[in-house]
């Protein structure tokens, strides 16, 4: 498969993935931006893709990011039809301002394939073991 890259900003590092075997490449920063804590900012990354149909690109946290700073991934899906510029949603869960300078790394992205099933309205589901029991039913 390929995925088609325009990139919006000339200065940034391109895509790719960092190592053999990585699910997901990362999108960078296309300038700085600072994030005050409980503060939530979309972080412009200079590209926009051509997403073949049938797939989604679903943003995630970059893991260092995530656990070292406190600093979270919002709203991660890309449809295959939007061509616009890929925006970043972040918020920052710390303490302490966060600034990603122009080219760092903000996130990543997984190409993946997407299902579509037929939605059909019914009065009753089947019944499950779980059934509807919600939050924290299978114990600790």
């Amino acid at each position: 498969m390929k995925l088609k890259v325009k990139y919006l900003v000339k200065d940034i590092p391109k895509l790719a993935y960092a190592k053999a075997g990585d699910a997901a490449f990362d999108l960078y920063s296309a300038k700085d931006v600072s994030i005050a804590p409980m503060e939530r900012v979309q972080v412009s990354t200079g590209v926009a893709l051509e997403i073949p149909e049938g797939y989604a690109g679903l943003v995630w946290d970059k893991s260092g990011l995530s656990h070292k700073f406190g600093l979270r991934t919002l709203g991660g899906v890309i449809d295959s039809g939007y061509r616009g510029e890929i925006m970043i949603g972040i918020i920052n869960l710390s303490k302490e301002t966060y600034t990603f300078e122009k080219g760092h790394k903000v996130a990543q992205m997984l190409i993946q394939k997407v299902e579509h099933c037929d939605i059909v309205e019914a009065n009753e589901l089947s019944e499950s073991e779980r059934g509807s029991n919600a939050f924290g039913s299978t114990g600790k």
